[in-house]
């Protein structure tokens, strides 16, 4: 199986508890520095041909809909939970936009449900 590549953009340019959470779950987290991270998205995503994109920032909707609308991924927003990530990735969504959740088990169980989803 390939390395799952993931992008975060972070609205205030955390997003690292979310990348060790990627990376224990064997996936491949490429986190964009910087204040405003969540706006560069699609762009980043784009570039490293990723698998899925993850967006934070206060209602999750900004740089997930950017992503969406420029480069046309299927992108979804203002989710609030674990659990609703995990139904985003099963729905077939590529980008996701949180409020701000950067928690390790957020990178672990997205990266786990699209390895499920790859096999399914």
């Amino acid at each position: 199986m390939k390395e799952i590549k993931v992008v975060i953009g972070h609205r205030l340019g955390k997003g690292f508890k979310v990348a060790k959470g990627v990376e224990k779950a064997g996936g491949k987290a490429i986190v964009i520095p910087g204040v405003g991270a969540d706006m560069k998205l699609g762009d980043v995503m784009h570039k490293e041909n990723a698998d899925i994109g993850i967006s934070f920032c206060g209602g999750g909707g900004g740089g997930a809909l950017a992503a969406g609308n420029k480069y046309g991924y299927k992108a979804t927003y203002d989710l609030r939970s674990i659990e609703s990530g995990i139904t985003a990735i099963k729905k077939g969504y590529k980008v996701l936009g949180f409020s701000f959740l950067d928690v390790e088990e957020l990178g672990s169980k997205i990266v786990e449900a699209y390895k499920k989803k790859d096999n399914d």
